[in-house]
Parts: C-alpha cells; structure tokens; sequence
C-alpha cells in the first residue's frame, strides 16, 4: 500500500470503512507530516488531538458496527477565516492574534459533523485580501514547487487560500476549506496543480466566516481530486437560516451523480478572456482543454462577454468598499488587539489598534473602499461599479442561451516567486483577471490542472456553470481531469 498521505479523501474514506487501516492510523499520519512541512508555514496553529478525537470516534463507531459518518477517518485543514469553537481565529492578521470564538461557524460545524478531523487552521492572506499569500501577519506561505532549470526562488502558492493550497499539494492534508471572493479557490487551486470550486453564491453558509465582501465571499472546498472537492462540498453546502443569504434549496448527490460524459452539453469560450499579453503556454493549455471536452462529447462554441473588460474594476471598488464597511468592527473595544497608551481618548485608541493590527494591504482596501463610498464619490464609483456588475452578470445571462458551461484559463501566467509582483498592486490585483467575473455573477467555477508549463510548473483550467450547476461544472472537470492525466506532484524539499 502506498503512503496514507498520498491517498486522496475517497481513498481515505473508502479505506477507513473497509477496515484497510483505521482512523487512528490516518490522523497520526497526517499529524506527522504536518510536524514535517513547518518549512512551508501554511499552518498557524496545529491541532492534532482535535484529528485524533475525531479519528478515536470513527474508530469506536465502526467496532460497535455502526454507520459511519461520510467523512469519517478523514483529517482537513481548515482556512483560518473560518471560526472554529475554542482554536484561534485570526484571519492572518494581528489584530485578531489570540481570539478564540465561543463559536463554531457553520461550515466548519457540518464538517466535525460529517466526521471530519481538523489538522489545523491554514494560513492564508491577510483578511483573505490577496493573490500571492504574501500578506499574513503570520509570513508567507510557501508553494512546494519549484521552477525546474536549477531556479530555487520560493514561489507564491496563490491568495487568498494559499495554506489550504500549499498544504494540500504538499500532502500535508488530503483536502481543507477555502473561500473564494475574487478567485481565492481557484487561482492557488492553478497555482499548485490542484483542484478547487467555489460554488453558487449562497450555496455554503457565510455565518461564521470572517467577512471581507459580504456580496462576494463564497466558501468552497480544496483536494487533489474533482471526487474529493464533491465529496467535501456535500458535507459544507446546505441552507442556514443564520445566514440571510443562504439558499434554501437540498444539498444534490454530486459525488454519485459525477460523470466524466459532456455528450449533449454546449462548452461556451469567451472571445473576451483572449487577452493581449497571454503567454503562449496559457494559449496552448486552452486549446488543449477545447480538444478534451471535445473528446468528452461536447459541442464547443464561442461565445460572447462583452463587458468582461471592466470586471477588474468594478470588482476592486465594490470589494474594497464591502471590506471598510465590514472591518470597522474591529476597533480594539471588543475583542482581539487593543493598543493603549496613557493620556489617550477613544479615537487616538481606535486609530493605534488599526495602524497597529491591519497590515498594508488591508489599510490600502479600507481607504480605497472608504474613499468610493464617501459622500462625493458614491455615485460617481460604487455606483456604477453596482450598473456594471449587472451589466456582467447580464452577459453570462445571455450566454447561457448559447451553451451550458464556459471554459477558459484559471490565472494568465503560473506561480510567480514570492516578492516578484508585492511592490505592484495592479499587476497583483490583473491574476484575477478570469475568476473575478463569474465571482460579481455568483456563477460557480472550479479550477482543475490541466498541465506543466515549461519550467515545470502547473497550469489550471477553469469552468464556469449556471447558477446552482454544481453538478455539470464538476462532471466537466471530471472529464478534463481524466484526459489530462495530472499526476506531477513537487518534489519534497522542507
């Protein structure tokens, strides 16, 4: 049998229930390699006997011949922005150093449900406000790739979920919890030669998840496999009347209705996501995923998105203003870091805490979301921000008359090295460039690897589907994950 770490969640499952190793065999395993992979920094606080109580209970369940929970004898990683019952919760950032909630958000709740164990929370950019995980108060993140011809400069693992990436690729953990705003699943899914889906806004409960775009934050699932990122959304999804923007709608059986056969479907490919500058690599990955769907039994067509142009914009004004209205919570009154000195009012006390505890990219999207909001700017760019979104949102509407699903590239290049683009905020902000139209949407997207470029890194393509069409994003995932055959896996160097 291969190493434990190197099987995949259904394998684990599967495993666990056939009595192939126990429970307890696969937490003390992935708590190992956790201890092993510190060189990476993906985690900020480990917590093994939180895996291992939960693997003990799975144990004592299948020896008293019970049922098992679905995810019984599966340890995860879970993204520090979701808060979990008694561990810490910062969101990557030092103002929030030491909070432990006396509650457990929705997400994480239904996964301990499940009979999940948690390995940890997973760093990740700060307030989930990145592309490169280079903005955590706690370090960066590092990718496990390296660029192959002897260049050994450490490499972002993409943002914001870049722990919950890192980690995953690394083997450190089978699969773990993202949330995507902007492209934070998918495009660290790309940059690290795994698979990641946000799904339909609404689908996975907000309660609990440290707010950056009300409007926007989606949490979905991150592993090795599309079977596994299904197996995983099964147990996250579901309708919470905590959270008003949650569907009620039933969780579907995604992983026993996948199907690799895209006979029948329309595959859209949008004119507009042919940008000027895309490498040739990106070029030829694309038309490969074309040539796969065709093989899988789809008709592609392309299709037009004709304001898809301005959807980096509207995005970083409507982002960036959701996130000064949600972060002026944090005050230093309440909870986390306070900064005090004598002879202070209140507002010389609220200024210290924020200058103290939010980083440079945080306090860079408060005053820009601040600015557009204010009283003689609103109009003029939160605004039209809002008539633009509609006007994207619109642009899917009508594709949808064309054909089923939209496949396009995931990120225009592959993992950058850390500090390579941290000094240009607009060159950061353009990795968004194909996630963030289908995040103002709330479409459901995933990413899947779909190749190697020349330096040995991985290259994603991602899939955009109709509002709740979960299940047809995963199965043409599934069809292009098993024509690209992606076993690559970096090379073990912390």
């Amino acid at each position: 049998m291969s190493d434990i770490t190197d099987l995949g969640i259904a394998q684990l499952r599967d495993g666990v229930r056939a009595g192939t190793f126990s429970a307890r065999e696969v937490a003390d395993a992935f708590v190992v390699k956790v201890s092993k992979a510190k060189a990476l920094n993906a985690f900020i606080v480990e917590t093994p006997d939180h895996a291992i109580a939960s693997a003990k209970e799975a144990d004592a369940a299948r020896a008293a011949g019970e049922t098992l929970k679905p995810l019984a004898g599966v340890p995860i990683g879970m993204k520090d922005l979701f808060a979990t019952k008694g561990v810490q919760t910062t969101a990557a950032s030092h103002i929030l150093e030491g909070f432990k909630p006396v509650y457990e958000s929705t997400v994480s709740q239904r996964l301990w449900d499940a009979g999940a164990g948690m390995l940890g929370k997973l760093n990740m950019d700060q307030f989930a406000m990145g592309s490169s995980n280079e903005t955590s108060y706690f370090g960066n993140v590092i990718s496990p790739w390296r660029r192959g011809g002897g260049d050994n400069a450490p490499l972002a693992p993409g943002g914001s979920s870049g722990g919950s990436s890192a980690a995953i690729a690394a083997r450190v953990v089978p699969g773990a919890t993202g949330t995507d705003t902007g492209g934070s699943i998918r495009q660290p899914a790309a940059f690290t030669g795994i698979s990641g889906i946000k799904p339909t806004y609404g689908r996975c409960s907000r309660w609990g998840v440290v707010a950056f775009a009300s409007s926007l934050d989606q949490a979905g699932p991150m592993a090795r496999s599309v079977q596994d990122c299904a197996i995983l959304l099964e147990s996250m999804a579901g309708f919470d009347p905590k959270d008003s923007t949650s569907l009620e709608l039933p969780v579907p059986k995604w992983e026993a209705n996948l199907s690799g056969s895209l006979r029948g479907k329309k595959i859209g490919i949008p004119r507009e996501y042919r940008v000027d500058g895309m490498p040739p690599e990106i070029e030829a990955l694309w038309q490969q995923g074309i040539d796969w769907v065709k093989d899988a039994g789809a008709e592609v067509v392309e299709v037009s998105l004709p304001h898809t142009k301005y959807a980096l914009p509207a995005y970083y004004i409507i982002a960036p203003a959701e996130a000064s209205s949600n972060l002026a919570r944090y005050d230093g009154v309440r909870y986390g870091l306070r900064e005090l000195a004598e002879g202070q009012n209140l507002q010389d006390m609220y200024a210290a805490t924020r200058a103290a505890g939010f980083g440079d990219e945080v306090k860079r999207r408060i005053l820009i979301g601040t600015y557009v909001l204010s009283a003689g700017f609103y109009d003029a760019y939160y605004t039209q921000a809002q008539k633009v979104r509609t006007l994207i949102a619109r642009d899917f509407e009508n594709a949808w008359m064309e054909c089923d699903l939209l496949l396009t590239p995931t990120a225009p290049s592959a993992a950058f090295a850390l500090g390579e683009k941290s000094a240009d905020p607009l060159a950061m902000y353009l990795n968004d460039v194909f996630t963030v139209p289908s995040s103002l949407a709330g479409l459901p997207a995933m990413s899947v690897p779909g190749g190697l470029d020349k330096g040995g890194l991985p290259l994603g393509l991602q899939i955009i589907g109709k509002p709740l069409d979960e299940q047809g994003v995963l199965d043409a995932g599934l069809a292009i994950e098993q024509r690209a055959g992606f076993t690559a896996r970096p090379e073990s160097w912390w």
